[in-house]
């Protein structure tokens, strides 16, 4: 059964199909082929089920509160006072892509929005000071993944939701290795260029008064993570209250900052309908397979498979962890979370692990998969955003950055408290 849903899986994906019409496709040939139950009937109250949560109402709210930012143009002035602060450094720009997607990460829950906004900001400047157009491009793809670990998060709050997490504390724990990872970016970044001075361009120096100049445009954003997630750590707010109340001081910025136009705001709202579409058919079709899955025994045969290999408790979980890698090449990134979690957190949960940190060890893998290709979203919307070259140029560039992710997921792994002593 393993085999076959995964064999079915990859052939419908390498016709192009959409991932929700692939996960449904898969729950309807599991209905005729693999079980002796009409699964069909439950299809109605499933996909009701699914979408029946409060908890998924925060999904527009993050997505508009993105677009937002983008349209206002919040996003070209933190991304000039980022290169202010940070070109010095061997790589030059490379490093305000790095800094501009960690501070768009802690507004937007996702990630594919930040690869876009940095994106769309950084290209022209490459173009013009001769940047290695890999290396580049890479680092923006690889800094966009920051937006699924840095809360607030998309992806862990239907991680939350699957699981019956607190949401709170996923965004706790996600907040450290969000940022060492971040740090580690911009190490290795300087280390590269350092060895190789032709990949990073012309470091830039600027003056201290234009440095303290820039911080006023930092300030929207740090209004922006503090009125968020702050409402949500001292209780004041839900995490789908606390995307209303953002995307409302969004919007009050923007009119401080440039006005509020009706254009831009139309253009953001269609935005916002397209990706939340795209996001709540995939969860629903997810969850209609995973119906399927369970009744045909798939849960059953996948626990059996990993009893059956007599590991240990971290033996068992490196070889999940080798699996997600692996899906992680073929498989959209929320569909393998939706399709996935509530079979295999129920096998790390009995070997004793922690729900919350396995979330956040889970969402660095989920990162991963977004820059590998050949279904990793973000390097399609980097290149999408350069206009010119070849996709391969963006996925040599990614490369150094997912030994980074290699290296944290090994941390996390070793030393778990990385993760869970802050939301302790």
């Amino acid at each position: 059964m393993i085999g076959a849903v995964t064999g079915g899986l990859l052939a419908l994906l390498a016709l192009s199909l959409p991932v929700g019409v692939v996960l449904f496709l898969l729950g309807l040939g599991i209905d005729v082929f693999g079980s002796p139950f009409p699964l069909i009937r439950g299809l109605g109250q499933i996909v009701w089920s699914a979408m029946n949560s409060s908890l998924l109402i925060a999904i527009p709210f993050f997505v508009l509160l993105g677009e937002i930012l983008v349209r206002a143009g919040i996003a070209e002035r933190t991304y000039r006072a980022l290169d202010a602060w940070l070109s010095w450094l061997p790589g030059g720009l490379i490093h305000a892509n790095i800094g501009t997607a960690t501070m768009f990460s802690a507004t937007s829950g996702s990630s594919v929005a930040t690869a876009a906004t940095v994106a769309t900001v950084a290209m022209p400047q490459a173009e013009k000071l001769g940047y290695d157009p890999r290396l580049f491009a890479g680092s923006i793809a690889a800094g966009g993944t920051l937006g699924i670990m840095i809360p607030p998060s998309i992806n862990l709050i239907v991680y939350g939701f699957l699981t019956e997490t607190s949401i709170p504390r996923l965004f706790l724990a996600g907040l450290v290795p969000g940022l060492l990872m971040a740090l580690g970016f911009v190490v290795l970044t300087a280390l590269i260029c350092r060895a190789r001075p032709a990949l990073g361009g012309p470091s830039r120096s600027a003056t201290w008064g234009e440095r303290v100049r820039g911080l006023t445009a930092l300030v929207p954003i740090g209004v922006l993570f503090v009125v968020v997630v702050g409402s949500i750590y001292a209780g004041w707010a839900t995490p789908t209250e606390s995307a209303a109340v953002g995307v409302a001081m969004a919007f009050l910025i923007a009119q401080v900052q440039s006005g509020i136009r009706w254009g831009w705001v139309m253009e953001a709202l269609v935005g916002t309908v397209r990706i939340t579409a795209m996001l709540v058919f995939v969860i629903a079709a997810a969850s209609f397979l995973n119906y399927c899955l369970g009744s045909a025994g798939l849960g059953r045969q996948l626990q059996a498979m990993l009893g059956g290999l007599d590991l240990g408790p971290l033996a068992t979980l490196l070889v999940i962890v080798g699996l997600y890698i692996l899906l992680g090449f073929f498989i959209e990134t929320l569909s393998l979370m939706v399709a996935t979690i509530p079979i295999v957190v129920p096998i790390v949960t009995e070997l004793g692990y922690d729900k919350v940190w396995f979330g956040i060890l889970l969402i660095l893998l989920i990162e991963m998969a977004l820059i590998t290709p050949p279904v990793g979203l973000n390097l399609y919307v980097v290149q999408g955003a350069r206009r010119s070259g070849r996709l391969s140029e963006v996925m040599v560039g990614t490369l150094p950055y997912v030994v980074v992710m290699l290296a944290m997921a090994g941390l996390l792994i070793a030393a778990p408290s990385i993760a869970l002593w802050l939301p302790g």
